[in-house]
């Protein structure tokens, strides 16, 4: 029997990795492995082997994007492009199960022209727009470069259970794959799954990067620093703002807001189907239902939870109605989701991998959480005040300048320039990003234990 029909499907993709080599080892080989104690590789190992492993296994084009749309034109197939970036070893994970001979996966994926996109290098940001805070991105398109859809989400640093399953995924090339066979009658409605034009054509051309990286990765030397990683591309977009002091637009600050944020949860392993609704949240207040089937929102067709934020990402900050098509109990009806303005400020940034950018730009390195009751009620901070906990500091560079302005690990902030409305550290990232510029300060309000202080910290570029 294979692993895969023995295992729970709804799982993360890295512990269905580690479930089948546990699987495959015997108890004697295990004990072996503990005891030996080998060489890590390098960084720079790990790059090269997984380029020969996978140009051995000769079903995915490897890095190689204008080969992959010239094949996806000549056979007909849609184009099926996963980006992860190298040696980002969680990314592989994920990409190395993909590979895996899944057995509802591999029949999907042999329908598919498969590219695998190991680095931002020379990428097309025209085409290929996505939240870059993920660690594994999906797309499916039409080797013309229409995008039938999208696939790839999460909400928390380190988990992906309940934003992503194999099942989903699946759901998701089945959508692509009906999408392609309506194509190119079905073109207008997928019109706006392309964006604007981006800031710059490709990552390296952005101002923080152009002296840093080409757009090719060099595989004859240092290729595992030659790597634009995805996650530098939206640094690059906030320091581009940041050195031009201007504020930072929303769009760019909350990057494709997840539907948690409006109260809504999606099954993972459906395509766009609802799990459960918040109650008093935006969506329910528009009157969406567990159990509805999102079928298109704002006209275009939807394949997964990632679809749904790239339509939300498209939705101005001053908030606006989009009309979702919804199947219910067989049923097909339009609801009209309302999203007021400033609605993105809801989303949660501290679990991004930008936080860390951000902490650089506005904190100084600290790293902070709402205090909790018991740590209100000794410091005499009433509920509903702000209160937030110093919970780590930055030791060394720009990430250590709340350190040496004088924060401690569990002081209390409980005012910032005379608000006391700044409750989350998403909140404080925001104030710093919009309103204050490098080379300004923060006048704060500390407690500690019983004291009551002012400290000074310092706005970064």
């Amino acid at each position: 029997m294979p692993i895969h029909s023995r295992l729970p499907r709804r799982v993360c993709f890295s512990s269905l990795v580690m479930a089948a080599t546990c699987a495959a080892l015997s108890a004697a080989t295990w004990e072996l492995l503990w005891a030996a104690d080998p060489p890590q590789k390098t960084r720079r190992q790990k790059v090269l082997e997984d380029r020969e492993r996978a140009l051995a296994e000769d079903f995915w084009i490897y890095n190689d994007l204008p080969r992959a749309f010239a094949e996806a034109r000549r056979s007909g197939k849609p184009l099926l492009v996963v980006l992860r970036c190298l040696p980002c070893e969680e990314c592989v994970k994920l990409d190395d199960e993909l590979v895996d001979r899944d057995p509802t996966l591999r029949p999907l994926l042999a329908q598919f022209v498969c590219a695998r996109v190991v680095g931002t290098n020379g990428l097309d940001l025209a085409t290929f727009q996505y939240d870059t805070d993920q660690s594994f991105a999906v797309f499916m398109l039409h080797g013309d470069g229409t995008i039938y859809g999208r696939f790839g989400t999460r909400s928390h640093r380190t988990e992906w259970l309940g934003d992503v399953s194999l099942p989903g995924l699946a759901q998701a090339l089945t959508g692509a794959l009906a999408l392609h066979a309506d194509y190119p009658a079905n073109r207008a409605s997928l019109a706006a799954k392309r964006g604007a034009p981006p800031l710059f054509a490709s990552p390296e051309l952005f101002p923080s990067l152009k002296d840093k990286f080409t757009a090719q990765l060099d595989y004859d030397g240092a290729v595992e620093q030659s790597c634009i990683h995805c996650h530098q591309i939206g640094d690059a977009q906030r320091d581009y703002y940041r050195q031009r002091r201007e504020p930072l637009p929303e769009s760019v600050l909350y990057p494709y807001p997840h539907p948690k944020t409006l109260g809504l949860v999606f099954d993972p392993d459906q395509m766009a189907t609802l799990s459960s609704v918040a109650p008093g949240s935006w969506g329910a207040e528009a009157g969406f239902q567990t159990g509805d089937r999102w079928l298109r929102m704002a006209g275009q067709p939807l394949v997964s939870i990632a679809d749904i934020q790239w339509v939300l990402q498209q939705t101005p900050a001053a908030g606006g109605t989009i009309a979702v098509d919804v199947e219910r109990s067989g049923q097909r009806q339009t609801i009209n989701l309302a999203l007021p303005a400033h609605w993105r400020r809801q989303g949660d940034l501290s679990w991004r991998a930008s936080s860390w950018t951000l902490r650089r730009m506005t904190t100084g390195g600290l790293v902070l959480e709402p205090a909790t009751p018991e740590q209100r009620q000794a410091a005499g901070i009433a509920d509903g005040n702000m209160a937030l906990r110093v919970q780590y500091m930055g030791e060394y560079g720009e990430h250590g300048a709340g350190k040496r302005a004088g924060f401690q690990v569990d002081d209390l902030l409980v005012e910032i320039d005379g608000r006391t409305d700044l409750h989350r550290e998403s909140d404080l990232f925001a104030y710093g990003m919009r309103e204050r510029q490098a080379g300004d300060t923060l006048d704060v309000g500390v407690r500690r234990g019983a004291e009551q202080l002012r400290l000074v910290l310092p706005m970064q570029p």
